[in-house]
């Protein structure tokens, strides 16, 4: 089967490519956990692990996942004082939403080439966010790619504002020997909230960067001590890309996002559905071998 229960190293679900080994490698698989936030844990792509998880935070259920891929939803970052004011009130909600931190539901995707993760509007959440939606992400693994693809539908009568990101946490050899490449000259400090210089971003990524930028193309993460190179092909509406490092653990989240933080406030990219629409968003990482001659 392609889809089987795990208990080691923790509860979860493998997915296996039916496909199997390729070009010597074992198949490439996922590994997911849908009551922590339907979080894909695991990512094995041409025989290596691709994603970082915390595996002692993850543990403890207390503390929010430094690991994997967090969906965030309905908000990317955080607001002022945890709150969201709407037309229906002001409603609590913490940092990135609740979608990380909820559990959802799981199946095979019907193709056999993946997995789908949902979740749905529930007492859980309407606290937090009045509206009546269903937010499903789709998973599959292709040819040196994950193909990752969400859909959120308004379930309700009124109109839903959201905005989404996907937060993958990827592993690397040493913060200090990996680039960043194809960015645009400028972006935003997120921890100042303001306009700052790329490149000057990105040399501090060893010590700590959290990066808003555009897309204009692929977004490589190229990494010489795994002699590979991990691209984020990023679709509109969620291609803006957020660059984050937290030292010393080694990794960095190459992030596509739909808008940038409090865009639930400021109307900045802030994505809205009618009463019965939905709307796909799509994203992709493709694997490829460390380019020597650009070293």
């Amino acid at each position: 089967m392609a889809l089987q229960r795990c208990d080691h190293p923790y509860r979860h679900w493998t997915f296996t490519d039916p496909a199997g080994d390729q070009e010597g490698h074992p198949a490439d698989r996922l590994l997911v956990v849908p009551e922590r936030g339907g979080l894909i844990t695991g990512w094995r792509c041409n025989g290596q692990e691709r994603l970082y998880l915390d595996l002692e935070r993850f543990r403890d259920p207390s503390l929010s996942v430094r690991g994997g891929i967090p969906v965030l939803f309905p908000i990317c970052g955080g607001l002022p004082g945890d709150r969201l004011p709407l037309p229906q009130g002001t409603f609590p909600i913490a940092q990135h939403g609740f979608a990380r931190d909820l559990p959802w539901q799981l199946a095979p995707l019907t193709d056999g080439c993946g997995v789908e993760l949902s979740l749905s509007d529930s007492a859980a959440t309407r606290p937090h966010y009045p509206f009546a939606f269903r937010l499903s992400l789709a998973a599959r693994l292709e040819p040196s790619a994950l193909a990752l693809e969400l859909t959120v539908l308004n379930r309700g009568d009124a109109p839903l504002p959201f905005s989404l990101g996907l937060h993958p946490y990827f592993r690397v050899s040493s913060l200090e020997a990996v680039r960043i490449d194809g960015l645009p000259a400028g972006c935003i400090d997120q921890t100042s909230g303001a306009a700052a210089d790329t490149a000057e971003q990105l040399r501090r990524l060893a010590t700590g960067v959290d990066l808003l930028a555009s897309t204009a193309g692929p977004v490589r993460l190229c990494d010489p001590g795994f002699g590979s190179q991990l691209e984020l092909q990023a679709t509109p509406p969620l291609d803006l890309a957020v660059v984050w490092s937290d030292p010393p653990r080694p990794m960095v989240c190459l992030e596509p996002w739909t808008a940038p933080r409090q865009a639930l406030i400021s109307g900045d990219r802030r994505l809205e559905l009618a009463p019965g629409a939905s709307c796909r968003l799509e994203s992709r990482y493709r694997v490829s071998i460390w380019p020597q001659s650009s070293g």
